[in-house]
């Protein structure tokens, strides 16, 4: 990919309604390979990454099937994942402003704000599943708070009076964080990640002492599908994986384009997604298998897992850790991302800081708790988000790689100009809208309508595909 000066060539500069601080290209690229390692770990190192992980091992298939299912999910991700990151990395600029590229110096809002907009749902809900950790800690150390853990007796809008201080506790030390700079956040999330791997270890360490080796077992539930009949449950498996990881995903140029090389992005990606992930999903059925003998039922929760445990300072331990690895997602994957996408929507007026903070404040008013509390409930968000998602990904991937066949224009990105490479008609590029619009209604069809409810975990990739193949025959003759 080359990155040609053509505004600069013209006498044109930076557009002020196009560029702030933060959207500009980066003058220094410092992250190497562990610190994609660590926003992978991060990412999946979570109470909803462990939740859903354990959810997949209850869909009736056996042990080694669902590993086949994550790692081909993962790999899938990890594929993915590489191809979005090259343009930002090698541009030094974030994702809304690589897809003004595809999308037009002002259409680029469109996914700026649908992706901020779904980032907003997943920080509610990534805040809401750390305030449950934290309210067992608080548990434990002062029983007395009980009454007020129930939502029947100290409840609002769905959520108990505990819930709410703890909800408001981390929703204030995130935003803490998030205030302090991008240099503080890497060396959090550097800390973050492994830090769930110790406990994990000594969590899973602690259940096989008790159990002993071989109590163990790779499958969680009754196997209910065999041979050719367990095919599209491990397909639905896959398709649930992406999904989960389709948030990051799609705007992982946030994060690439901080990275020293492309090769150091791609070995931290080989590190964070299939070898990390395969690591981690395993910790997760070989705790929770170990809770049944244990603790006499199977516990995919863990924080329920920590909180049976006979030992105050474990469960405060095992709970902060998991707050704090929930903190961490929440920063990279849900903080980051919606505060360069809302600040693309106007860099004069939002600052990277303020785009945060809209955010932050608009997870509250969506009551996630309410999206996010039973298996069902989880796969229903995951099937509607990624209806949304797949599309933009699938356009901006033909865009950069079909269409501009990886050629970027940095200095046009920031042109108003009509002269402008990106200016298209008005700043908006039709094919592009009409190409998204179209493969997010299709993808939704399955996760609406009941009769088509086999479809719908793979909302992802048929927004994804269509979205391709749309804005591909719709930009033939302008390669």
């Amino acid at each position: 990919m080359t990155a040609t000066a053509t505004t600069a060539e013209r006498g044109l500069a930076y557009d002020p309604r196009l560029t702030n601080a933060d959207l500009a290209p980066l003058e220094k690229q410092t992250w190497g390979s562990y610190n994609i390692f660590a926003f992978w770990m991060s990412d999946v190192h979570s109470v909803g990454g462990y939740v859903t992980a354990g959810s997949l091992f209850l869909l009736g298939l056996s042990g080694w099937q669902v590993l086949v299912a994550l790692l081909a999910g993962i790999g899938i991700v990890y594929f993915f994942c590489n191809l979005v990151a090259k343009p930002s990395q090698q541009t030094g600029v974030p994702y809304p402003v690589i897809c003004r590229s595809v999308f037009g110096v002002l259409g680029a809002n469109v996914p700026a704000v649908i992706r901020g907009l779904i980032a907003v749902a997943w920080y509610g809900i990534q805040t809401y599943l750390a305030s449950a950790a934290l309210d067992v800690v608080l548990l434990k150390l002062f029983p007395s708070l009980l009454p007020y853990a129930s939502v029947q007796q100290y409840g609002f809008l769905g959520l108990s009076a505990l819930g709410w201080a703890s909800f408001t506790a981390l929703w204030l030390l995130q935003a803490a964080v998030f205030w302090t700079g991008m240099e503080t956040i890497r060396r959090f999330i550097d800390f973050c990640g492994p830090a769930v791997y110790v406990v994990m270890f000594l969590l899973a360490g602690y259940l096989i002492a008790r159990a002993g080796w071989g109590a163990i077992d790779f499958t969680l539930g009754e196997v209910e599908h065999t041979g050719w009949a367990s095919l599209p449950v491990m397909f639905g498996a896959i398709a649930l994986v992406v999904s989960y990881f389709s948030g990051p995903m799609l705007n992982f140029g946030d994060f690439s384009r901080y990275g020293r090389s492309f090769a150091a992005v791609k070995r931290g990606n080989l590190l964070g997604l299939p070898v990390n992930f395969l690591v981690f999903a395993v910790l997760v059925v070989v705790t929770a298998s170990l809770t049944v003998p244990v603790f006499g039922e199977l516990l995919t929760d863990p924080v329920a897992t920590v909180a049976r445990i006979d030992s105050t300072f474990a469960i405060v331990l095992g709970a902060l850790t998991f707050s704090i690895a929930t903190i961490g997602i929440n920063i990279v994957a849900n903080f980051i991302s919606p505060a360069f996408d809302f600040s693309n929507v106007s860099p004069r007026r939002i600052s990277w800081r303020a785009g945060g903070m809209i955010a932050a404040v608009g997870s509250v008013l969506i009551t996630p708790w309410n999206l996010y509390h039973n298996p069902e409930v989880i796969h229903y968000t995951l099937e509607t988000l990624g209806a949304f998602i797949g599309p933009l990904f699938g356009v901006l991937i033909a865009g950069h790689y079909v269409v501009a066949r990886q050629q970027v224009d940095v200095d046009d990105l920031f042109t108003m100009s009509p002269a402008g490479k990106y200016w298209y008609h008005k700043g908006y590029n039709p094919r592009a809208i009409i190409a998204t619009t179209l493969a997010s209604l299709v993808a939704m069809v399955p996760v609406l309508v009941p009769a088509l409810a086999d479809a719908a975990p793979y909302s992802w990739f048929i927004g994804m595909a269509l979205g391709f193949v749309l804005f591909t025959l719709l930009s033939r003759g302008r390669r």
